[in-house]
């Protein structure tokens, strides 16, 4: 019983790593089209408003789209990369990502669309969400 050994799942092993990059590709790692993977939010919180800080390297200002719904934040992007290719070039490998990002979470509190506010700049989107003012809770009286 001296060589018993505990299961480690996150082994920091070299040979491990490389077997694990062999499947990279079937959920969307390395290899052929690597997405941006998730859209990368920073979220933070006031007493009267949420900042969020989206990273979107490579998009398009025009490109990005953001909806509010009540408490629900949905942001998604559009990336596209043009393929030049001169005379006699062949593509080796292709990692720059080409399609659709999307991201959605919820919020504590309502977020206020008619003075949200969006900014975009070398590549990550700011936004600026006051909460909804709390509507007083009403006492319902029980005939």
């Amino acid at each position: 019983m001296s060589n018993l050994t505990r299961f480690d799942p996150f082994p920091l092993e070299p040979m491990s790593e490389l077997f694990q990059g062999l499947f990279r590709p079937l959920h969307g790692g390395a290899g052929g089209n690597a997405p941006l993977a998730d859209i990368k939010v920073d979220v933070t919180e006031s007493d009267t408003e949420y900042t969020v800080k989206a990273e979107l390297p490579g998009v398009e200002k025009d490109d990005i789209d953001v909806k509010i719904d009540g408490n629900l934040l949905s942001i998604s992007a559009k990336v596209e990369r043009k393929q030049e290719l001169k005379d006699g070039e062949r593509v080796i490998r292709r990692e720059r990502y080409s399609g659709a990002v999307s991201r959605s979470f919820s919020l504590v509190s309502e977020i206020n669309e008619a003075t949200a506010a969006a900014q975009y700049k070398d590549g990550v989107l700011s936004l600026t969400l006051p909460k909804k003012a709390a509507s007083e809770r009403k006492r319902l009286p029980i005939n």
